[in-house]
């Protein structure tokens, strides 16, 4: 099956056999990119189960939760669609015993890196690499114990020796720093860049950045964090009549407000995986398996949707195969879950008619308010809920 090439922003393989440190060095990466502010994406290709949070928490914890999955041709056609379409660059961690037929995601990459603990094994990767003719950015022995070596950090191929890339720790010292200055150079696209290219793409006229309505609200406000308080304001300074896109980084509980806000007019989001979606319809296929399992939590105040993934890819489609219970006529609704932004501002949408809709902030351990027919009072947007048993 062909894709069509996404042409725009590079897509780095990282590839080596089982065991020898990978979703360690993606993860590392990833974190040292986003603290440097590179917009990117980290797509776990393999279905093992092991997102980031695998790597960040207490690793009891993370294996008892793990839902390791099977590689399915399903699963690979999604993965390719995604990455041929990709609106930001991409590192892409992939299985350690990649399939023919799974082959095809690695099709979609121009670069790579190599992660390998010997010769045998990188001359099998290395094949691989050359048959779908990426470019290879790094070639690295990877060892558990025993000292990091850089071996050539100027030529086209960064070469050495890293060890200890152990699950619950990032990697460091001189060849990962190599390895990830290279990757920032690859990866060298300013947010305004970004930002131009990607309203060119939107699908209306107005597109919200994020970062400049913040710093126009909040000019005497050091750092860049939304507060649930700022809704009203946010509310006053954008146009309800108007369809309108958002583009940054934002709380799920501030695309949900807005989403709601401007309903019925039409509402788009930039995801780092998708680009611009807009939020899906629900319908109920007796013959379809759901996406997502659901737990409702009733108190006299509100009912509690708690939304549970049932993989850890979840594939964004205009509607989605999911029975919801209805809006509750006499309580408010709280959503929770870790759930993709689109998906908050769907379910917001789809449970318009309830009283009030709040979604749940783990940051702040509360509920947020983003509907309500009241301005005041405690459950006027932007107010916060603490999340309790109501007997």
């Amino acid at each position: 099956m062909s894709y069509p090439s996404a042409g725009r922003f590079p897509a780095i393989l990282i590839g080596g056999p089982p065991h020898s440190g990978k979703s360690v060095l993606a993860q590392s990466l990833t974190r040292a990119l986003t603290g440097a502010g590179i917009q990117h994406y980290l797509l776990r290709a393999a279905p093992d189960g092991e997102g980031n949070w695998f790597h960040e928490a207490d690793p009891a914890l993370a294996q008892s939760l793990r839902r390791k999955g099977k590689f399915t041709l399903a699963w690979v056609e999604r993965v390719c669609r995604d990455l041929a379409a990709r609106p930001l660059p991409f590192l892409v961690d992939i299985g350690g015993r990649p399939e023919p037929w799974q082959e095809a995601i690695i099709d979609q990459c121009t670069h790579a890196i190599l992660l390998t603990p010997g010769a045998d094994s990188l001359a099998e990767w290395q094949e691989r690499v050359a048959r779908y003719n990426l470019l290879l950015t790094a070639s690295l022995i990877s060892q558990r114990t025993g000292e990091s070596q850089l071996v050539e950090a100027n030529g086209p191929v960064i070469q050495g020796v890293i060890s200890q890339l152990e699950r619950g720790q990032l990697a460091a010292g001189p060849v990962f720093e190599a390895v990830l200055s290279r990757v920032k150079a690859l990866f060298n696209y300013s947010y305004d860049e970004l930002l131009s290219i990607h309203t060119e793409q939107a699908r209306v006229e107005l597109v919200v950045d994020l970062p400049a309505m913040y710093r126009h609200l909040n000019p005497n406000r050091a750092g860049y964090e939304w507060q649930p308080a700022d809704l009203p304001a946010v509310f006053e300074y954008l146009p309800q009549d108007t369809p309108l896109a958002l583009y940054g980084r934002g709380p799920a509980w501030l695309y949900a407000a807005v989403a709601r806000y401007i309903f019925p007019q039409p509402f788009y989001q930039f995801d780092i995986r998708y680009g611009w979606v807009k939020p899906v319809a629900f319908h109920h296929n007796a013959a379809a398996s759901a996406p997502l399992k659901l737990n409702v939590e009733q108190t006299p105040l509100y009912l509690r949707l708690k939304l549970e993934l049932r993989e850890d890819y979840l594939v964004y489609q205009p509607e989605l195969p999911l029975l919801l219970p209805p809006p509750p006529p006499d309580r408010g609704l709280i959503l929770d879950g870790k759930l993709p932004i689109w998906l908050y501002t769907s379910l917001t949408l789809f449970y318009r008619s309830a009283p009030w809709v709040a979604v749940y902030s783990p940051h702040l351990d509360q509920a947020v308010v983003v509907a309500s027919p009241v301005m005041t009072g405690t459950y006027a947007v932007g107010q916060t809920l603490p999340l309790r048993n109501e007997n």
